[in-house]
């Protein structure tokens, strides 16, 4: 079965309404020319405030279900699509997590992930403000195929692909905030985007499926620093890790691609990398070290 994928790139305010307000708009554009299944960039209704730890960000989370899974799911039914929705979602008083949550064509909220791997880094300290996922790798059987969700910081890790692979994931989406400190961008700036690019291809080679990030654009400047100019570039790859469509660094865009889920069966066949897997060798795997 092919199905168009449409990944919504874009600049954030630290206006929530106005940014869902345009992220529905892209994701009525992306249907509009096809799209079948939608995906929002990591916490798409606010700047990115990691960039600091201020106790006055707690209030830009929400419960789900709420205001913005609700606008989402009535666009789904609407338009017949497949949506994946980035929030910050308030669980109850001081339990906050970094969450995805799965709408199918129908409207119906099928789920909800919620981000397992949490970084503490300069401009990136996310750890104030949220607690590890405890859904686990999950997978969705919606309409127009089965798909994975892993978000931002996750995709560097082959563990979570791998077993949301395993749950039966025909795409993994990851929805992401990732971008340059100014100071590095010239000397580190092409690494540091090659090898998040390479790692997340690599997951569709190893896993014999369809990759799909979705990154936001634009300088966000919080706290008084140098900020964050987030590299944009969403891509599509394909089941051998070929890019089958690429976002530029500064465009603000639906990125449509439309990928053959009949091409996932064949491939894990011809590179049956889940056929040889030595389960029986991996214990190891649950140590953090291996002393």
């Amino acid at each position: 079965m092919k199905v168009t994928l449409g990944l919504l790139q874009h600049a954030c305010t630290p206006d929530p309404a106005a940014n869902l307000a345009l992220t529905l708009a892209m994701a009525e554009r992306a249907a509009k020319a096809g799209a079948r299944i939608v995906c929002t960039q990591e916490l798409f209704r606010s700047s990115y405030f990691c960039q600091s730890e201020d106790y006055a960000n707690f209030s830009l989370a929400e419960s789900i279900p709420g205001p913005t899974t609700e606008a989402f799911q009535k666009l789904a039914r609407k338009r017949k699509v497949v949506v994946i929705a980035s929030l910050f979602e308030r669980r109850t008083a001081g339990l906050y997590h970094n969450t995805a949550v799965v709408i199918d064509a129908d409207g119906t909220l099928l789920g909800r992930y919620r981000k397992m791997h949490i970084p503490d880094d300069p401009l990136y300290y996310e750890k104030f403000y949220f607690t590890p996922g405890d859904t686990g790798f999950r997978a969705w059987a919606t309409r127009y195929g089965t798909i994975g969700v892993l978000i931002c910081w996750d995709q560097w890790y082959p563990e979570a692909a791998r077993l949301t692979a395993l749950q039966g994931a025909q795409i993994l989406f990851y929805p992401t905030a990732i971008g340059w400190h100014p100071r590095e961008k010239q000397q580190l700036g092409a690494r540091q985007h090659d090898a998040w690019e390479i790692i997340q291809r690599s997951h569709a080679v190893a896993n014999g499926c369809f990759v799909a990030a979705v990154n936001r654009i634009g300088l966000e400047r919080l706290g008084g620093g140098a900020g964050i100019e987030f590299w944009g570039q969403s891509f599509v790859a394909g089941t051998s890790g070929e890019l089958l469509a690429k976002a530029g660094a500064d465009d603000e865009t639906v990125l449509l691609a439309t990928v053959d889920l009949a091409e996932v069966d064949p491939t894990r066949t011809h590179w049956p990398f889940l056929r040889d897997r030595r389960i029986d060798a991996y214990s190891d795997l649950v140590k953090r070290f291996g002393d």
